[in-house]
């Protein structure tokens, strides 16, 4: 009775390992919803709040749904994909508003963070699900929360500071309407991510299982 030879298993593992970290065409497909979703949530109108009138807007609702349903790879890419589009001149941020001028007004900070933060939450929510299955809602909330607390929270600040010549102070002044609406759209992203998880159980990769796009 023949065996495999142990060399050609362990290529054979090693392939489809190779394999499953190159994004295909569902891939790209999901990629480019999740952008879309969040343009059409960016253009649904906002409510301005402070000083530089920066608006309470869902976009951070897609945002962390792309996070937290895709994974930190393919999530910050469709965001990455929104934003470049938006700067590339598409009237697809809020206020119907595109182009580079966008990173020069207050909101650019927010803009700046959001891939980022898609990455973040994504990694997070991979690495937690994978110790736990109890509180899947309260575990997606965490790793969306955490997120809008480290990245776009600061880099929002440190552009209203930058650009819209707020002092440290009134900037976290500004910045702070915010957190309630964030806590919110949280909670929304993370129902509606477990929603998602337990359809399609396999979509969010496993922390460290999901490499960078890569040519066949």
């Amino acid at each position: 009775m023949s065996q495999a030879h142990p060399s050609s298993s362990g290529a054979a593992v090693a392939s489809r390992r190779r394999a499953r970290k190159r994004w295909n065409s569902t891939d790209l497909s999901l990629i480019a919803v999740f952008a879309a979703l969040i343009a059409a949530l960016a253009i649904v109108p906002g409510i301005p709040v402070g000083a530089l009138g920066v608006p309470i807007t869902l976009q951070t609702l897609g945002v962390m749904l792309a996070g937290v349903v895709l994974g930190p790879g393919r999530g910050g890419a469709a965001v990455g994909l929104y934003v470049l589009a938006g700067l590339a001149g598409l009237p697809i941020f809020s206020g119907f508003r595109g182009g580079l001028a966008v990173l020069a007004g207050p909101s650019a900070g927010y803009l700046i963070a959001f891939p980022l933060a898609a990455m973040l939450a994504g990694f997070l929510a991979a690495a937690l699900l994978r110790r736990t299955r109890r509180f899947r809602v309260g575990v997606l909330f965490l790793a969306c929360f955490t997120a809008s607390l480290l990245l776009i929270h600061p880099l929002g600040i440190t552009g209203l500071v930058v650009n819209g010549g707020l002092s440290g102070r009134d900037a976290i002044a500004a910045d702070a309407v915010f957190l309630p609406g964030d806590v919110i759209k949280n909670l929304l992203a993370a129902g509606i991510a477990a929603a998602v998880h337990r359809a399609f159980p396999r979509l969010l990769p496993r922390a460290g299982a999901e490499g960078a796009t890569r040519t066949a």
